[in-house]
């Protein structure tokens, strides 16, 4: 299938040259792009794309507001993968808890780019390695926030949950606890229903927000070991 993007930045110069990109990419289409959030959101809704990558500094509204209203449209919204030149720690946490998917820098080599954006339409999350330490010292120094919905897991969803929260793909999860890998899909999905989880971006914030998961790899209720929070999950 064509994956189709939408390129929203208030640079011209910018948006000409992912839009090349992108479109030597056979599996990739670019269907619109935006100068603005209001923009943004508006050709969202219009060419309902599959992925939309979002500047996060814009006139109007911000990237950030713009992926969440994004996210908000319904049914099935575009993936938000927001790129940026400023690797400022509230602009990654405020743009995935709001619903983004990814967060590249803009200075990312090409290859990277087009990797985030196909990552995103599979549903994972992918945030650049460089902020992905101070996204985890940032849950490291607060403390756990109570979670009570936790106990409509069974264990099986919740070991899945520790495992993706850690990082591993459902293929890597299903070698793990030696079951298939659409067994995987379907406590995945279950997880996602219970707690109210969009993506795995979202799962990520959750388990290291309530001490599911800590730095360090330690584990509420057991250590499963393997993968973590960085790069794609």
């Amino acid at each position: 299938m064509t994956i189709r993007v939408l390129i929203a930045d208030d640079q011209a110069l910018v948006r000409a040259g992912v839009r090349m990109l992108v479109e030597t990419q056979p599996d990739l289409e670019v269907v619109g792009e935006a100068e603005d959030g209001i923009a943004a959101v508006s050709e969202a809704a219009r060419s309902r794309p599959d992925v939309v990558l979002m500047d996060v500094r814009m006139p109007r509204m911000d990237g950030i507001e713009a992926a969440r209203r994004i996210v908000a449209l319904g049914p099935d919204p575009a993936r938000v993968v927001m790129l940026t030149t400023f690797d400022l720690d509230e602009y990654v946490f405020d743009a995935l808890s709001f619903g983004a998917t990814g967060f590249l820098l803009k200075h990312a080599r090409p290859e990277e780019l087009l990797f985030g954006i196909r990552a995103a339409a599979d549903g994972h999350a992918l945030v650049a390695p460089v902020l992905t330490r101070r996204l985890i010292e940032r849950f490291a120094r607060g403390r756990p926030r109570a979670a009570p919905e936790l106990s409509r897991l069974t264990e099986r969803e919740r070991e899945v949950l520790i495992l993706l929260v850690r990082g591993l793909s459902n293929a890597e999860i299903a070698g793990r606890l030696f079951v298939g890998e659409s067994t995987v899909k379907t406590h995945v999905a279950r997880v996602f229903t219970k707690l109210g989880l969009r993506d795995r971006a979202q799962a990520v914030i959750y388990g290291y927000e309530t001490g599911l998961v800590t730095p360090g790899g330690h584990a509420d209720g057991g250590d499963l070991g393997g993968g973590n929070v960085g790069g794609l999950a």
